[in-house]
């Protein structure tokens, strides 16, 4: 019994080829998931360094507090739609987001959308973990000061890390690999408990900076900009559009995980307590943190790492970052450990498992040296900023073939078959028209992160991206897609 048996045994017939086929990718014989564990997934993908700077980030913009609540708010709701609709086929067919995308862009096409989302999600692992990691260096040098040198990259380190910070990644390394190594049920099993957790620990520190702020020199018009009008609207729609950019990744590949769903509407009641109701109270309680540094220490601090660094209780400090950094493992391991599990294991079924797809993410997440990578924004701005602008064309073109090419109809087994005659075979296993819409797809929102005179549409990218995406192959399917209305 192999690790994903562990939370419901596959469904392989005898006629499903082994170049498509492993335990780990087949349809699943039961589906075990209910509301609470996809609005626990939901949790875990939200309470994150990550997710509080970007919250917090909306304060640059010259938001108010109210302004940055209603665009976390509309862009959450924005996300729970798109959502949705990327659960609907996977949860139908049990089966994980590389193998529906076979549907789409071929039997062996679909390795280009896996990929794609499988690289995006090894750098961003890599940058989670270092980012959780100065939370435990926070904690070693509250109780052992005099190891202040070993966490300073010009005395000690290697590789551009110092020797603190490399025990700090390590050891949050092997803390994930553990719960990942231990199966897709034991993952469940972290995440229902992990997100609540984090909840709990966020709202007694809420109450704990509020004390020390005093309620009445906390001010919630942070935003510092004062502007006329209508003029706030198209801040607030960039806000918008940045909340719906950092789930993207997440949202795609959200079929890896709703298909364990018991069915659709628990899937869609799990969306909707794990993305508008958790999101807003997970903004919140960010906004009011955010608020209290600011008579606690004379200026806004939107990095919670730097914040909990600075608070002056030992048991609070430590408390903190055991929270931040179980906040990370958590979205680390729904985000960018499972995605890429599935997305590597698809690649060649019959020799890559899902465990040692994780595995391979795993490694290679510590070769990037994620540090360099975070610390070099023009490295980022060229590498995982145009992977980035793809998910956008690979949402809309799978979008546009389930619903309206093939009008949210799957053949189940002929996603595991290699017969020339099959329906998901094209030509060589590869979808031509999906690779053609693709392209002139991702064009544009790369150029939109690239090049200075576009900078306007960076934020935009995606839904440019996937519009683009959709209409294209749309288009290009149209053929097929009057065909098959011909014959319902």
């Amino acid at each position: 019994m192999t690790n994903m048996q562990h939370e419901s045994e596959a469904l392989i017939k005898p006629d499903y080829h082994p170049k498509l086929t492993n335990s780990d990718l087949a349809p699943l014989k039961k589906q075990t998931w209910t509301s609470y564990n996809i609005f626990a997934f939901w949790m875990s993908d939200v309470h994150s360094v990550g997710g509080y700077v970007t919250a917090g980030s909306l304060f640059a913009l010259g938001l108010n507090s109210w302004q940055v609540l209603v665009s976390l708010l509309i862009g959450i709701v924005i996300v729970q739609f798109f959502a949705n609709m990327i659960a609907k086929p996977s949860q139908k067919t049990s089966t994980p987001f590389p193998v529906i995308c076979r549907a789409t862009f071929g039997v062996f096409g679909a390795n280009i959308p896996a990929v794609i989302r499988g690289i995006i999600a090894v750098a961003w692992y890599g940058i989670q973990t270092y980012l959780a990691s100065s939370a435990f260096i926070i904690i070693i040098l509250k109780f052992w000061p005099e190891m202040t040198a070993y966490a300073d990259v010009k005395q000690h380190s290697f590789l551009g890390l110092s020797y603190l910070g490399w025990l700090g990644f390590m050891l949050l390394w092997v803390l994930q690999a553990v719960v990942f190594w231990s199966g897709m049920n034991s993952i469940r099993k972290f995440i229902d408990w992990a997100g609540p957790a984090v909840y709990v620990v966020m709202f007694a520190m809420a109450v704990w900076l509020v004390y020390e702020a005093g309620w009445s020199n906390i001010n919630m018009n942070l935003g510092g900009v004062k502007y006329d009008g209508m003029d706030v609207i198209p801040v607030m729609i960039g806000a918008i559009a940045l909340v719906v950019s950092y789930f993207s990744g997440p949202v795609l590949n959200f079929g890896d995980f709703s298909r364990y769903g018991k069915s659709f509407e628990a899937v869609k009641f799990g969306n909707f307590l794990g993305l508008p109701v958790n999101f807003l109270a997970f903004s919140v309680l960010t906004v009011v943190c955010i608020a209290a540094t600011l008579p606690i220490y004379g200026k806004l601090i939107t990095d919670p790492v730097e914040m909990v660094g600075q608070l002056n209780n030992t048991f609070v400090v430590v408390l903190g970052c055991l929270t931040l950094m179980i906040a990370t493992v958590g979205i680390n391991i729904v985000a960018n450990f499972v995605s890429p599990a599935f997305d590597f294991s698809n690649v060649s079924p019959n020799k890559i498992s899902w465990r040692m797809g994780g595995m391979i993410a795993a490694v290679g997440s510590i070769f990037i040296t994620p540090w360099n990578l975070f610390n070099n924004p023009q490295v980022i701005h060229y590498t995982i900023d145009v992977l980035g602008a793809l998910i956008g064309p690979l949402f809309g073109i799978l979008i546009a073939d389930y619903y309206i090419v093939k009008k949210q109809k799957i053949e189940v087994d002929e996603l595991y078959s290699i017969n020339p005659h099959g329906k998901y075979w094209y030509q060589n296993g590869y979808n031509p028209k999906a690779i053609a819409a693709l392209i002139p797809a991702a064009i544009i929102p790369i150029l939109c992160v690239l090049l200075p005179q576009l900078h306007i549409l960076a934020n935009f990218s995606w839904f440019i991206g996937m519009f683009a995406g959709l209409i294209i192959y749309s288009l290009l399917s149209i053929k097929q897609r009057v065909k098959i209305k011909s014959l319902i």
